[in-house]
């Protein structure tokens, strides 16, 4: 006998190499991507941008009205600046906006995108295969006929053609069948609702990189044109210089608020002349729901308020009229108001220069020795005002409002007040130094808005696009009926077994029922018809034609 020597023990299997630091990173961006293009991931953006939107509805924001930002500082002094460090006054030019506004667009991107090639895809790809246990189906028939199989599938395939779905013969696994399948109107909903939401977050950020928009007070008789330098705020894309601006100006002729019983604001209307590129000017009427349209701008009216005219008389005799400043209101109810009216040239050989700071009253009453406004129409105008002489810092290089006075000038002594008194519309001061300060009447302003917005016809397009794709989901059902044609079991004739499946709608039964029962009518019909029609056999000449010589 030979001795056989054991076997050497099998080398032990050597531990798997750890991936490359290359690999492990981009295992994790993979992962990351996946997420972030995750339909759920992109169903909590566009929540997060709505919740992130309401701020914007709820406080004043900058590029529709600076002074109602402005007056609530004023209110709130506490709050107001944190809300300011927070950008929940330009919350759609805010940092944090554009953050959840760029992920939502890049998920969208891989969400959709994809999707949507797939669904083009399966737009031209035959229904499946009719599945081996049809009765599992939700809805499910057997019906017995005197046909034959192929007959009988013919009779499914003509009810299902006439209910407008795309039907497809085949020889399946277990005998005859037909697949039948419509609805593809729905996914098509879908994936236009998705993409026209990417198209419409295009428009807007198309809007804001060749877009601007500038506010500016004009008061009746003045007027401005479109250029940055001229408005009081404004805001432009990073894609748009001076040069894109177009060769607007507007010139406020008139201006008129309405009011309800209970002194409430009812409309605001302006009548404006308008001229582009030099052209001849143009008059009309705008409103706060009427702008004026014109070369790619609209022209809004945003708000009022008033503006008191003064005049001034030196000691010499020079005369300064017509002098008048908005005055921002400080309560919409009564249009109680507040401003300043700089004058830094005071005529040749003075080198003093002058303001009036205080408060303008519409309807003017004194209360307890102060003076406030009991009605927001300019039914008694008065004025509550301090007059100062001194330097006012203009020309110091350092920037100040033009609604308030450097108290920076005050608290240093090159401002200071030299009187205080309530005037009503003609009544006068005089300084100590002989000047006289006279109210001489009331003016209106308007708050009007340029804006100009090149994606504006792409988010309506989108917009309309959105809404359509949406009806398409929640109206189009998707329906698949297969059809399965099997001998009987004694031998004469054919069992059809037909099962639908439903994806949309709950109250499928009804419909399954009418089909089942339209067929089982047509069987019955194409059974009983006499041999010689053509609907029995097929073809073949009418019964009151001779049929052709053989």
């Amino acid at each position: 006998m030979t001795a056989t020597a054991p076997p050497r023990p099998a080398a032990p299997a050597s531990p798997p190499s750890p991936p490359s630091p290359g690999r492990r990173v981009a295992g994790r961006l993979l992962r990351w991507w996946r997420q972030l293009t995750a339909m759920r991931t992109a169903l909590i953006l566009l929540f997060l941008l709505a919740v992130a939107a309401i701020p914007g509805s709820l406080l004043p924001q900058r590029s529709l009205s600076q002074s109602d930002v402005a007056g609530y500082l004023a209110e709130y002094p506490t709050l107001g600046p944190w809300l300011d460090r927070l950008y929940l006054f330009d919350v759609f030019s805010s940092p944090w906006f554009a953050a959840i506004y760029l992920l939502l667009f890049i998920s969208l991107i891989g969400c959709v995108v994809p999707r949507a090639i797939e669904h083009g895809r399966s737009l031209f790809t035959p229904p499946p295969t009719a599945p081996r246990h049809l009765q599992r189906l939700p809805e499910s028939a057997a019906l017995t006929t005197s046909l034959a199989g192929p007959a009988a599938l013919d009779v499914v395939e003509e009810e299902l053609r006439v209910r407008r779905f795309r039907v497809v013969r085949r020889e399946g696994r277990s005998g005859p069948e037909a697949s039948a399948e419509k609805g593809y109107l729905r996914e098509t909903g879908n994936v236009l609702f998705h993409l026209s939401l990417l198209a419409l977050l295009l428009g807007l950020a198309g809007g804001k990189l060749w877009g601007y928009e500038g506010s500016i007070l004009v008061t009746e008789g003045q007027g401005f044109c479109n250029a940055f330098q001229q408005y009081d705020t404004h805001r432009s894309g990073p894609l748009v210089d001076g040069e894109d601006l177009s060769r607007l100006c507007v010139d406020l002729e008139d201006f008129e608020a309405e009011y309800e019983e209970n002194l409430t604001a009812a409309s605001y209307t302006a009548d404006i002349n308008w001229e582009l590129d030099g052209a001849d000017p143009v008059g009309t009427t705008i409103g706060v729901n009427d702008p004026l349209r014109v070369g790619g701008d609209r022209v809004y009216v945003t708000g009022h308020g008033f503006s008191p005219v003064f005049s001034i008389t030196r000691p010499d005799g020079q005369t300064f009229t017509d002098l008048s400043a908005p005055f921002l209101p400080a309560d919409l109810g009564t249009m109680l108001s507040q401003g300043v009216l700089k004058v830094p040239d005071l005529g040749a050989g003075s080198t003093e220069q002058l303001a009036i700071e205080g408060f303008l009253a519409p309807t003017g009453v004194l209360e307890a020795g102060f003076l406030t406004s009991i009605n927001p129409r300019p039914l008694d105008p008065k004025v509550g005002i301090d007059v100062y002489t001194g330097y006012l810092g203009l020309d110091s290089g350092l920037p100040q409002s033009v609604y308030a006075l450097d108290r920076e000038q005050i608290d240093r002594g090159l401002l200071n007040r030299v009187a205080r008194t309530n005037l009503a519309v003609g009544e006068s001061t005089t300084l100590p130094d002989g000047t006289v300060v006279t109210f001489s009447g009331l003016k209106e302003f308007a708050a009007l808005q340029v804006s100009h917005d090149p994606g504006q016809v792409w988010v309506l397009g989108a917009s309309i696009a959105v809404l359509v794709g949406l009806l398409g989901m929640l109206l189009v059902r998707r329906e698949r009926v297969f059809a399965r044609s099997d001998p009987a079991p004694d031998g004469g004739g054919t069992v059809l077994s037909i099962g639908s499946l439903t994806r949309g709608s709950a109250d499928t039964g009804p419909r399954f029922t009418s089909l089942t029962e339209d067929v089982q009518a047509a069987l019955a019909a194409r059974a009983d018809a006499p041999a010689s029609t053509p609907a029995a056999r097929g073809h073949g000449p009418a019964p009151d034609e001779e049929a052709p010589p053989s």
